[in-house]
């Protein structure tokens, strides 16, 4: 068994599994949503535009295969637009997201605050503030540096949720965390050295989970 990532037909998706790869993990990327019945841990990576990526993942018959896998409480990775289509819904789209968790995305305003002049994307390196404690966080201190290329930004309706936030104008949500569902807006495989040590703790949870059945 291995880690399967998501081709929703956007993004370089070869760094995410050479990234994996470099982990430890068998990893590859599918088309096919009968694949995630066999992985031991799932990854759905993304950049672009909401609607299209939950349009594909619907159509392609994903969706359901998903919701199955996270009801099994195997462990998920959502990165990027994989952690906006998480929640509900989003300003950018009119499309219903994946509706796992309460809330929606919403697109950085900076209008009638001292920071208007902070650039849309965010884009380039920025530091996590751990609001919990994670098995996906160990080993990384507090502070550390990830690379982040976004636009929107979730708001869970449930704080709780909330792994880590990051400070750009103002504080916003950069990973949540529930059960065995982890996701994060800013790009472990293209963070370095930390990522690469995210990516590893993601891995180590995979081989300890009783749904994933571990990683061979």
């Amino acid at each position: 068994m291995s880690i399967v990532i998501i081709d929703c037909g956007v993004g370089n998706l070869k760094s995410v599994e050479k990234a994996f790869q470099q982990a430890g993990s068998p990893a590859y990327v599918t088309r096919n949503p009968k694949d995630i019945k066999t992985a031991a841990g799932l990854v759905l990576p993304g950049v672009g535009a909401f609607d299209p990526a939950v349009k594909y993942l619907r159509n392609a018959g994903f969706e359901e295969e998903i919701l199955q896998y996270i009801a099994l409480d195997k462990p998920f990775l959502g990165i990027c637009l994989g952690l906006q289509v998480l929640f509900k819904s989003s300003e950018e789209g009119k499309l219903k997201g994946l509706d796992i968790f309460k809330g929606k995305s919403v697109r950085f305003n900076f209008k009638g605050t001292g920071f208007k002049n902070l650039k849309i994307p965010h884009m380039g390196w920025n530091r996590l503030l751990v609001k919990q404690a994670s098995p996906l966080l160990a080993g990384i201190p507090e502070g550390s540096m990830f690379y982040f290329v976004h636009s929107y930004t979730v708001v869970p309706d449930d704080p709780s949720i909330v792994l880590t936030e990051t400070d750009y104008g103002t504080n916003f949500v950069s990973a949540v965390a529930k059960g065995n569902i982890f996701a994060t807006q800013f790009h472990p495989e293209k963070s370095g050295e930390i990522g690469l040590k995210m990516l590893k703790n993601f891995v180590d949870i995979c081989k300890k989970s009783k749904g994933g059945k571990g990683v061979v």
